[in-house]
């Protein structure tokens, strides 16, 4: 094999109280693709963000064609030919494919000469399968768009090293499988390619050498002729069980309410105005019964953030009503709807569920005050919520974080494990999951799958929003699928082909088969 075109030695870096990253090597070589693969909080995030100039290591050298240099912010990356496409988009909606793509190139003239840019963007996308329109305005696009965007970006700035960061987690399967084919075409053309992942029938379908990060270490480096899932698995946890997420058979008369009782949630006409680049909701009509897994699957920005909050009382419904458990709870507050038995679980913890500046245990309480409020609120019952967190950690099968520590000093997967053990500790009646695995490595995402069904089958209603279609059809006895804040298609599971779902999440299936 040749040199490799860029190298990691003795990588290191630490944060309070957490050593990220202990002295990681890592080598990468042009025309392959690399994967990075490990738990939550193994360090591979805060390894690329060290490469791509966010964070400084304390420690240990980047040699780029065997040249030492030093990255201290993201343009000295981009000065040597290093891109990097993150998880959240950084993008300007308001402005046009052409536009955001201009604001990013290192050679952009004083006149933006648009038909020339154009051209340029027409012909990188056509040697790449890159289709996009120079002329669209970006919030118009869908995320797998979008993300061609930003692969086009590092393209046109001249990136020899792209790194993508969990890039596949909000696409269709059919676009996942486009996004694969674009990293074996820069593969083909001699980039080197930096591929993390939490899937590993990705990772093994598209990389030619696995490395694998563990509690900031690495821990073995495979070929793909060496690798299989299992063997990836073993060395990200240290044994072999992931507790495979197993579909249980549904309750009798969990397709639909008993005659007679009340559904524990129902949405009839409901309408959500749109937020500024939000599309809202459109005449939503959807009941789910206790002891009953209700799947949502749609692409992200298309209702699903404005469904939740429309249920849980964040935001009033423009038109139609909702009713819980036979009360109509249209004007509710949030308070009464949690009081009601409502938990909340959304796919971005830090930013929705918990102030960063608090430790685990104090975002419980916040969480949950009546119940920890001693002598009329002006005490707290510290150790019961302790007490309550850790055997709610345990009882899913997540290992204990540091409970003092501030929860914005953990990885993003290990608070999305804190917000869910918070919210699934007092047997919630109704649970409405927002991609609750979103991040979470292959134990904790089966865990949180088991949790799900666990809390079905002791009677709790769920409505699970994912774009994870594989879990989706595991878990879900009815499956809606929503596009441009309707609903585009209802029915059980097993009565959708996989791709006609990705389709209908992306609006591109003819209106004619939907029906």
């Amino acid at each position: 094999m040749t040199s490799p075109t860029l190298t990691l030695r003795g990588i290191t870096r630490s944060f309070p109280g957490v050593v990220a990253n202990d002295h990681v090597d890592l080598d990468v070589h042009a025309g392959e693709v690399h994967a990075v693969v490990g738990e939550n909080g193994a360090g591979k995030s805060t390894l690329v963000k060290i490469l791509y100039g966010f964070y400084r290591a304390d420690a240990g050298e980047i040699r780029l064609d065997g040249a030492p240099v030093t990255i201290g912010a993201p343009e000295d990356a981009r000065a040597l030919g290093i891109g990097m496409v993150f998880q959240d988009l950084v993008q300007v909606p308001a402005l046009t494919v052409a536009e955001n793509i201009a604001l990013f190139l290192p050679d952009l003239p004083a006149v933006l000469g648009r038909a020339a840019l154009a051209r340029r963007i027409a012909t990188t996308s056509e040697q790449y399968g890159l289709a996009i329109d120079p002329r669209a305005p970006v919030w118009r696009l869908s995320v797998g768009e979008r993300q061609k965007v930003e692969i086009v970006k590092l393209l046109l700035a001249r990136a020899r090293v792209l790194v993508f960061d969990e890039p596949t987690r909000s696409l269709a399967p059919h676009e996942v499988a486009g996004l694969l084919d674009v990293l074996a075409t820069l593969k083909r053309d001699g980039r080197a390619v930096v591929f993390i992942a939490h899937k590993l029938s990705e990772v093994l379908a598209v990389a030619d050498r696995i490395t694998v990060m563990r509690r900031g270490r690495v821990v073995g480096s495979l070929s793909r002729a060496e690798a299989t899932e299992s063997a990836l698995v073993a060395l990200m946890f240290d044994d072999t069980t992931t507790g495979e997420r197993t579909r249980r058979p549904p309750p009798p008369g969990s397709e639909a309410p008993l005659p007679g009782a009340a559904p524990a949630l129902e949405l009839r006409g409901v309408s959500v105005r749109a937020e500024a680049h939000g599309c809202g909701l459109a005449d939503v009509d959807l009941t789910v019964a206790p002891g009953e897994l209700v799947g949502v699957a749609g692409v992200s920005g298309n209702g699903q953030r404005e469904l939740g909050d429309v249920i849980l009382g964040l935001v009033a419904a423009a038109a139609g009503r909702k009713w819980l458990w036979g009360d109509d709870a249209t004007r509710w507050s949030v308070a009464r709807v949690r009081a009601s038995g409502v938990v909340f679980v959304p796919d971005d913890a830090l930013g929705l569920a918990a102030v960063p500046q608090l430790s685990a245990v104090e975002n419980a309480v916040l969480g949950d005050r009546r119940r920890y409020a001693r002598a009329g609120g002006l005490a707290v019952d510290w150790a019961a919520a302790r007490a309550d967190l850790t055997r709610a950690f345990a009882r899913l099968g997540f290992p204990v974080p540091s409970l003092d520590a501030p929860v914005g000093t953990l990885s993003g997967g290990t608070v999305q494990r804190a917000v869910l053990a918070r919210e699934l500790t007092h047997g919630p009646r109704l649970i409405v999951a927002l991609d609750p695995a979103r991040g979470l490595d292959a134990r904790s995402t089966a865990a949180t799958c088991r949790a799900l069904l666990a809390a079905r089958e002791a009677g709790a209603a769920v409505l699970l929003i994912s774009e994870d279609l594989d879990e989706l059809c595991a878990l879900a006895d009815r499956l809606v699928v929503l596009f441009g804040g309707r609903i585009v298609g209802a029915g059980r599971p097993a009565d959708f082909a996989v791709e006609t779902i990705g389709h209908l999440m992306t609006g591109s299936l003819p209106v004619a088969a939907r029906g």
